[in-house]
């Protein structure tokens, strides 16, 4: 089949704009393995960058991790029953309160950090914990639950099928982890993908709440890129994605396989 200059030009085009994203990211993971990045390659890698920041801010590492999954946790907790409970709302209800849940994603990060602080700022045994990170997470990543729940709610037929349950004499918990929860896997599993990304690469928020003794993998990678060599910064930059690549890669995995084993299901049924 004979390809158009249309199509080349397309081709063309995407690939250029992946260079452009890619080659930045590249050259920074690079700069934190050579030995003097100014001089480039021709002076040597070497992983003692990697060693240092390592030696320096792992606990930033650990308590970036520990705050994602317990704000995934978190989230999920909330944000499915949240979808399910605007799913029964009236329309115009429930269209008001998703204004307000998406309040959080249209202000700045540091506006609704401030808010937190000058009303439980207060309270000095929060302020100093990782459950104060905790709390303006769940806050920001909460809206990216809800909604893909919320659509894949939507576009299946989960009232009908409640109803039926309920005629039948199923009681309400039964309902919703028998019936519900399954048949809205795959936009959990994508909202889980979402919160995980922003919850361990939130910087705003997490800089005006974070303490000395609360720093997490963005604020360390900020401080590093300001205070330390250029290498160290990338080194960090580097020890990020190792940590949050396998995380995303399994998430999207068990999403695709999610997908797959509904659309073998679907087939099945139409047979």
């Amino acid at each position: 089949m004979k390809r158009s200059g249309l199509f080349w030009l397309q081709l063309l085009f995407t690939l250029g704009l992946s260079l452009f994203m890619v080659v930045p990211v590249l050259v920074s993971l690079l700069a934190g393995i050579t030995e003097n990045t100014f001089i480039g390659l021709k002076s040597g890698l070497t992983l003692r960058w990697v060693a240092q920041v390592w030696q320096m801010y792992s606990d930033t590492l650990w308590l970036s991790l520990l705050i994602a999954i317990s704000c995934l946790g978190c989230v999920l907790v909330l944000g499915v029953p949240a979808a399910w409970g605007l799913l029964k709302a009236p329309a115009r209800w429930a269209s008001r309160i998703e204004e307000c849940l998406l309040l959080p994603v249209a202000l700045p990060g540091l506006a609704t950090a401030l808010g937190l602080i000058l009303i439980y700022g207060g309270f000095h045994a929060l302020r100093g914990s990782w459950l104060f990170i905790l709390i303006g997470h769940v806050l920001f990543t909460l809206p990216f639950m809800i909604r893909p729940v919320l659509a894949v709610m939507r576009a299946g037929q989960l009232l009908q099928l409640e109803e039926a349950a309920a005629s039948l004499g199923a009681g309400f918990w039964r309902r919703f982890f028998t019936i519900i929860v399954p048949n809205c896997r795959n936009g959990i599993l994508a909202g889980a993908f979402m919160v995980l990304t922003l919850s361990i690469g939130e910087f705003n928020i997490t800089w005006m709440l974070h303490t000395p003794l609360t720093k997490t993998l963005p604020v360390g990678l900020a401080d590093s890129y300001a205070s330390m060599r250029l290498e160290v910064g990338s080194a960090y930059t580097l020890i990020f994605l190792a940590m949050i690549l396998p995380l995303l890669l399994t998430l999207s995995w068990l999403t695709q396989f999610a997908q797959r084993r509904a659309r073998a299901l679907s087939d099945k049924e139409t047979v």
